[in-house]
């Protein structure tokens, strides 16, 4: 074993950086005997120099992050601030001084994961991250090596912890968006501001990332279909339960059937009571991934917390200081495919749509006209009512989405269509 080691520097100390500081003292001994060196805090970036941080000395407290990422005896930067800036600027500046880079950052990846590789590709460095897309689950370098000899046409999954937890609380308990999101945050499951969360982004963000390894070809977080959760109702869990489903917030990336194009999407969606990712509670993340060869592969876990997070960041440690070792990279970004991303009107699909109507005679003639139309062919219809007023609950057979949505359109122009009352996907089947 080398005795000289390799020495670390972490920037940013929250709930993850605290953690992977905490193993790399704790087990360091067992990260030598893995590595074939031992490993060196050698410095910690942070804002708030001013905060106790057990277990980590004063001495390797630093607020100047660009110093730090500069210096040229540094092996690797772990970066766990997240954000845009100073993130990108730190992670390049790294890269350009010889560094190795394992992050967590989501949200630069999503968004300008192009050219952090090319500047690692040009600096003869890694970029490992692992920790970006489904905290402990083991997903990133399954698709970029496991599966790198197969083709991939389709990965499916729960990305976002927060909003499987509210939405499974809405589906055990009965309880309402608002109700569920309160026991998220008491919880510590939601942020403060949990718009990252239940907007879709961070899942958007996910998907980005996971369709780009899984099709080689570049995808951006704007090319990612998004809609979150704060839409889905009470009556909208009712609802799938009656048709023997539940609802989940979905990350879905495509391959198209004649493999010109891919798509990348988040969004709600009904999924079967018999599908493996109807029974992921609470907090937890599953994802499943299509591949020609491969058949189905599902990856279950925890898909975020300083701990969980904490171990895919150090499996990436682990695998760069090897690296290092051996004077070697890693795979880097594989985009030869080029592949265009669709549009989500072309994505074909299914809906499940609830329609306030009058209660009279001829009503479901015209919702059906409307459908026939529009060139959308009809799976079920539930219809019920009295007084005058009544509920219509259609669920339609695979159609592209553009067509769904103007079928929408067209029924909230009928007279007798008194209102829209929920639209949802319906997927999984």
């Amino acid at each position: 074993m080398r005795t000289r080691p390799l020495k670390v520097a972490l920037l940013g100390c929250g709930v993850v950086g605290s953690e992977v500081a905490r193993i790399m003292t704790t087990h360091a001994d067992d990260l030598a005997a893995r590595i074939g060196a031992p490993v060196e805090l050698a410095g910690v970036a942070v804002r708030r120099p001013s905060k106790v941080r057990e277990g980590i000395d004063p001495a390797l407290i630093t607020t100047d992050a660009t110093a730090l990422v500069q210096r040229g005896d540094i092996d690797v930067v772990v970066e766990v601030i997240g954000g845009i800036e100073p993130a990108r600027t730190l992670i390049t500046t790294a890269l350009e001084n010889g560094a190795s880079v394992v992050s967590a950052n989501k949200a630069l990846l999503a968004e300008d994961g192009a050219a952090l590789h090319a500047a690692a590709e040009k600096y003869g460095r890694d970029l490992y991250y692992e920790a970006a897309v489904a905290g402990a689950i083991p997903l990133v370098r399954p698709l970029r090596e496991s599966l790198a000899g197969d083709k991939v046409n389709r990965v499916l999954g729960i990305v976002n912890g927060t909003t499987n937890f509210i939405l499974d609380k809405m589906d055990t308990s009965g309880a309402g968006y608002s109700e569920a999101l309160d026991e998220a945050t008491a919880l510590g499951y939601a942020e403060a501001d949990p718009t990252a969360d239940v907007e879709g982004f961070d899942a958007a963000a996910k998907a980005a990332i996971l369709a780009g390894i899984a099709f080689h070809t570049r995808v951006k977080i704007g090319d990612v279909h998004r809609e979150g959760i704060t839409e889905v109702t009470a009556a909208d869990i009712a609802s799938a339960r009656g048709m023997g489903c539940t609802v989940k917030l979905l990350a879905i990336c495509e391959r198209a059937a004649d493999g010109a194009s891919v798509t990348a999407r988040v969004h709600p969606a009904m999924i079967p009571l018999s599908h493996p990712l109807a029974s992921v509670r609470e907090a937890y993340n599953a994802v499943f991934v299509e591949a020609e060869a491969a058949g189905q592969l599902m990856f279950y876990g925890p898909g975020a917390g300083g701990s969980p997070t904490a171990s895919a960041v150090l499996g990436d440690l682990v695998a760069v200081c090897r690296n290092k070792l051996g004077e070697a990279t890693g795979p880097g970004e594989s985009a030869y495919t080029r592949l265009p991303v669709s549009p989500m009107g072309e994505v074909v699909t299914r809906y499940h749509i609830s329609l306030d109507v009058a209660d009279k005679p001829g009503v479901l003639a015209q919702v059906a006209t409307v459908f026939a139309e529009q060139g959308v062919s009809i799976d079920t219809v539930r219809q019920q009512g009295k007084d005058g007023e009544a509920s219509l609950v259609v669920v339609t057979h695979r159609a592209p989405d553009a067509a769904l949505s103007g079928t929408v359109e067209a029924l909230r122009k009928l007279d007798t269509v008194r209102g829209v009352a929920s639209i949802m996907r319906v997927e999984g089947e």
